[in-house]
């Protein structure tokens, strides 16, 4: 058996601080959001993406690619989120197989009160630690990992900074 190919020290301490990165910064990110509205920074994600997408809605499928999420934890959720009014799932009207979701009146002012806290808490929490080069590194870097990762992801058809 060869020997494995360990990380370089340099290597290492990448690696410790994007773990430690994913490991904190989601729930520094949660905290707030379920204080506030009893959201986790998943439904709030969810929300989101919905809030910006044309007429508020979305394929389920394109949704789960937005949020990174399965299908099946994506209904659960939308499930979630429907019970509290703040989404409805359709039938596409074209496509009786596609099924849809869109965000309410009621979930869409839920966002749109929650986002200035929680972009402040994401400015501060991140862009506040760094300058505009390392965010354009981090935007850069964020791409080539995401596309190792998932060559389709979405965030790849949205044009690079």
């Amino acid at each position: 058996m060869s020997e494995p190919n360990w990380l370089s020290a340099q290597e290492r301490q990448a690696w410790l601080a994007l773990l430690s990165t994913m490991t904190l910064l989601p729930g520094a990110l949660d905290g707030p959001l379920q204080q506030e509205a009893g959201l986790s920074l998943f439904d709030y994600n969810v929300l989101a993406m919905l809030s910006e997408a044309t007429d508020r809605t979305l394929p389920m499928s394109e949704l789960a690619a937005r949020t990174s999420a399965s299908l099946s934890r994506l209904s659960h959720v939308v499930k979630k989120l429907e019970g509290r009014n703040y989404v409805t799932r359709c039938t596409h009207a074209r496509d009786a197989r596609v099924t849809t979701a869109t965000v309410t009146e009621p979930g869409m002012d839920l966002v749109t009160g929650l986002a200035p806290a929680h972009v402040h808490n994401v400015r501060t929490l991140v862009f506040d630690q760094l300058d505009d080069d390392d965010a354009a590194d981090l935007a850069r870097i964020g791409r080539k990992l995401v596309r190792g990762l998932d060559p389709q992801h979405w965030i790849l058809r949205e044009p690079a900074p």
